[in-house]
């Protein structure tokens, strides 16, 4: 059990018609009663609570939290299941992430996935509940719209990926720039922490590297950053 605070997290689970409640109310301003007028209309039960006692469950609230029991709020999903309903479509977007555990930058990453729409987000790890709260509010709430899956071998879902024609792609500084890339089918790409990388074996599944050309002096951009660039690009190709 755990309890979203910011109020972009509060809206968008309310508003993606995922599990929630009851959302918890110790005083509202002007912001607050959007959310709960809100709440009104979706059937998301109300509860009123003393300040004191809503600090205690939800330090960091803002008068208001909304309970949830899944750690994610996302679409979760299996691969082979996101594979199987692809049919006969030919331009879907993954992205592999190899072990971003920053809670920060995986939230990050996810704000960029719902803005350059990102079909699936496929990880290794399971996110652990004490940072459900810091991504969901560090992805301003996209966390409850993006598709992800969770798989114990990323080697494998990549080679699953390539056998469903998948092309893989992955990320580092000295790859090819992105924007010489057709970037056009179904298409992943895999984006490693920012302290190792792409680990060996994931590199070796990859079809090809590519990178972002940069004029700065330290010696790259953080992952998420990189993120959205690269989405960006993909995008782009794609609605020329």
């Amino acid at each position: 059990m755990m309890y979203l605070t910011g109020f972009h997290a509060i809206e968008e689970r309310i508003k993606s018609g995922g599990p929630c409640g009851p959302l918890l109310v110790a005083k509202s301003g002007p912001r607050a009663k959007e959310i709960v007028t809100l709440a009104v209309n979706s059937k998301i039960r109300l509860e009123r609570t003393g300040a004191f006692e809503l600090d205690g469950l939800a330090p960091d609230n803002r008068g208001i939290a909304l309970q949830v029991e899944d750690e994610s709020g996302g679409a979760d999903i299996g691969l082979e299941e996101f594979i199987a309903g692809l049919g006969d479509r030919r331009d879907a977007l993954v992205l592999i992430l190899d072990e971003i555990t920053d809670p920060h930058n995986y939230g990050a990453i996810l704000r960029c996935c719902d803005q350059f729409a990102v079909d699936l987000v496929v990880t290794r790890n399971r996110r652990s509940a004490k940072h459900a709260a810091i991504i969901s509010q560090t992805s301003a709430g996209a966390v409850s719209w993006v598709a992800q899956a969770e798989t114990p071998n990323l080697v494998r879902a990549a080679d699953d990926l390539k056998e469903a024609g998948f092309w893989i792609y992955g990320a580092d500084m000295e790859g090819e720039p992105v924007y010489k890339k057709e970037l056009s089918g179904r298409t992943a790409l895999v984006l490693g922490s920012e302290g190792s990388g792409i680990s060996r074996l994931l590199r070796e599944r990859c079809d090809s590297m590519v990178g972002i050309p940069s004029l700065g002096r330290i010696d790259s951009l953080n992952v998420s950053v990189a993120a959205g660039v690269l989405l960006y690009e993909v995008q782009r190709q794609r609605t020329r």
